[in-house]
């Protein structure tokens, strides 16, 4: 339907004005917010009308600008204004811990947040950025596709710290639903203490592979079940909520009502005919019971339009995945349960007989994390990349945008949506016994050895496959062979008894042969190529890009042989032996600093090992010093030590729970 001349006219009166509805109302009573996502929609709706070439030149000249314009400009505005009041605003939630900057160490305890930190190669955080995991369930303790996820983001973040930007990561526990309840039950434990011990392991995990997170929330937390009832509360002021009967097929494992659609038959372990969720597999029992909804009818457009964008949604095939099932048609969702069902949850407000359902409950831990209801919040807001499995694509990608657009907030700028891991190409299951944990698997392959295989491994767009052999082949391959064993060499006796690390400017243009040539192109041009990489968050095509550099540079030395070119006293021999020792270690400084984001503890290690100062372990720092000049003081290794330590045979003992 056309919209009408006089909202035309109306909009374009409105549209100076900041923070206020846009005067088109839906039969829900619903305003479009001005917000960027917004406005463009309504503009886009605007060039339909018919009368709209006729009318475009007053508006704009009454607007004073033409619409891309305006929106150019309320878009600048708007990040100037949050630039300039973000620092103060983080005073008012002293619960937030100060945004992860870096350089960053392992070491020290993170205080509460009076201020943002200033890191240590800019005087101003050039952008605030919000990344976030899913909060996992502690119906029982981390598995490798929990830690995949968890190192992920860091990697993510940590990258984004490297650029000069002040990242909060926020993580931690879903501690509500049936599922809990029973876990606690076959423990024999009060269900809060069993959440408290399952939480602790998730929490002791991340501190164990250096996830370098912000905040860990808990949804049993006070404060939370506060931003959920006042979550609610503005579901239901702004007429999104009603109360009515459900009949329908629901899923304990899941969580969730499950439509007509999503139900097969298929045959349980005794031969019987039983009905299942397609899409997880597990098991639906018909229910009918009162419950309160959310109209999520209302925004199958909103949701259509906010996945226009390409980059929304990554990879593309989940974007594809979430549009088909907009496209199948959208149900309004029950968002509570009767109490004598799901006890353990969040009572709705003003109504104890039903609790709240707990994908909303546990959706609304990202607001919760960074000071939500309180103003502060929106200095974070809306989030820059929310980190997702495909499990929970559906829940993240239709619920969750959904429910923002409800209260007036921005949907996130990015799911970014993975696989799942498998062992030995199994489904990962107690049943078969080959669930890994990734605390034993530490044991083996340790924290930056399994963190380096996962993200290695994995591609987001398939399942990757855990296999013990592969791992220790890769390890010995790449970390302790390619990239260890070539600064070895380097500060080997026989090679460079004084350990002196010659400055790469002094030499760049000595080495003529065509693999040092190679390695010189490839080294000047790796930092932009992995930085491209990472922004698209291919972790593992950006290792690759790194370990084809490395690759190349040990060719480079064993090329040149500079344990004969040690032998002979002449200068020109010594000349080239400090070339090939030169080239070698700024190949492994600028590969140190590249899989930072990777393998940060043996990053550190090597860095220190090099003698760089941490003020120069930036993105900037990247860059050959044979182009940037910079560190031109003399440095020497003080003291030569093992990078990584060999995974020896060890494969029949796998270790799982």
């Amino acid at each position: 339907m056309a919209i009408s001349l006089r909202n035309t006219i109306r909009l374009s009166a409105l549209i100076y004005k900041k923070n206020v509805c846009i005067g088109v109302q839906r039969d829900n009573r619903r305003f479009i917010m001005t917000s960027r996502l917004k406005l463009e929609k309504v503009l886009d709706d605007l060039k339909k009308n018919p009368y709209f070439d006729k009318y475009a030149q007053k508006i704009a000249k009454f607007q004073e600008t033409s619409p891309d314009e305006f929106i150019e400009r309320i878009e600048t505005q708007e990040k100037k204004a949050r630039e300039k009041k973000v620092a103060a605003h983080l005073t008012k939630s002293g619960h937030i811990k100060s945004l992860w900057t870096f350089p960053y160490s392992v070491t020290k305890a993170q205080p509460l947040a009076a201020h943002i930190r200033k890191n240590n190669f800019s005087d101003y955080a050039a952008k605030t950025t919000y990344i976030t995991t899913p909060i996992f369930y502690v119906n029982d303790g981390p598995h490798i596709g929990h830690l995949y996820t968890a190192v992920l983001a860091d990697a993510i973040t940590r990258f984004n710290a490297m650029q000069g930007n002040s990242v909060f990561l926020c993580t931690g526990t879903d501690e509500h639903g049936t599922k809990i309840e029973k876990a606690a039950n076959t423990a024999a434990l009060p269900v809060l203490e069993h959440c408290s011990k399952i939480s602790n392991q998730f929490e002791c995990m991340c501190k164990l592979f250096n996830v370098q997170y912000s905040k860990f929330i808990r949804t049993t937390e006070k404060r939370h079940e506060d931003a959920v009832h006042h979550f609610w509360d503005c579901l239901k002021k702004k007429e999104h909520i009603y109360l009515d009967k459900y009949a329908g097929w629901y899923s304990v494992s899941d969580e969730a009502f499950i439509s007509d659609l999503e139900v097969t038959e298929n045959k349980d372990q005794a031969g019987n005919i039983v009905q299942v969720c397609t899409e997880s597999g597990n098991p639906v029992e018909w229910t009918e019971e009162d419950t309160y909804k959310f109209r999520l009818t209302s925004f199958q457009n909103d949701l259509k339009y906010w996945l226009k964008n390409e980059n929304t949604v990554q990879p593309a095939k989940y974007r594809e995945t979430l549009l088909k099932w907009i496209e199948e048609g959208l149900q309004d969702l029950s968002i509570s349960r009767p109490i004598s069902r799901v006890p353990w949850a969040i009572p709705v407000p003003s109504d104890e007989s039903h609790t709240i359902y707990v994908w909303l409950d546990a959706l609304v831990n990202y607001l919760t994390a960074v000071g939500y209801p309180d103003s502060s919040y929106r200095h974070f807001w809306p989030p820059t990349i929310q980190i997702i499995g495909k499990d929970i694509l559906k829940f993240h990608g239709i619920f969750w945008p959904a429910f923002l657009m409800a209260v007036g907030l921005e949907p996130p700028q990015k799911l970014l949506c993975h696989g799942h891991w498998t062992v030995d190409y199994l489904k990962m299951s107690k049943s078969k016994g080959n669930v890994i944990s990734p605390f034993e698997a530490m044991a083996t392959f340790t924290s930056d050895g399994l963190r380096y295989f996962l993200l290695r491994q994995a591609v987001l767009d398939a399942d990757a496959n855990y296999n013990v052999v592969q791992i220790r082949r890769l390890l010995n391959a790449e970390l302790a062979n390619t990239l260890g064993n070539l600064l070895n060499r380097c500060l080997s006796q026989c090679i460079n008894p004084n350990k002196r690390i010659p400055h790469p400017a002094q030499y760049i243009n000595y080495l003529k042969s065509d693999i040092a040539l190679a390695n010189i192109e490839a080294l000047e041009l790796l930092g932009g190529k992995v930085k491209q990489l990472y922004d698209k968050c291919d972790l593992h095509y950006a290792v690759d890009a790194i370990m084809k550099m490395l690759f190349i540079a040990n060719e480079m030395f064993n090329h040149h042989e500079p344990w004969h070119l040690r032998k002979y006293k002449n200068p020109d021999s010594i000349r080239e032996l400090e070339a090939v020792i030169s080239l070698s270690l700024e190949s492994v400084r600028v590969s140190a600093l590249l899989l930072y984001p990777i393998v940060p503890m043996l990053s550190s290690k090597i860095l220190d090992m090099l003698k760089v100062p941490t003020k120069n372990r930036t993105w900037e720092d990247t860059k050959p010093l044979h182009i940037t000049h910079s560190m031109t003081e003399e440095r020497t290794v003080s003291d030569k030590k093992i990078v990584f330590n060999r995974v020896g045979n060890y494969y029949n003992n796998v270790n799982r729970v």
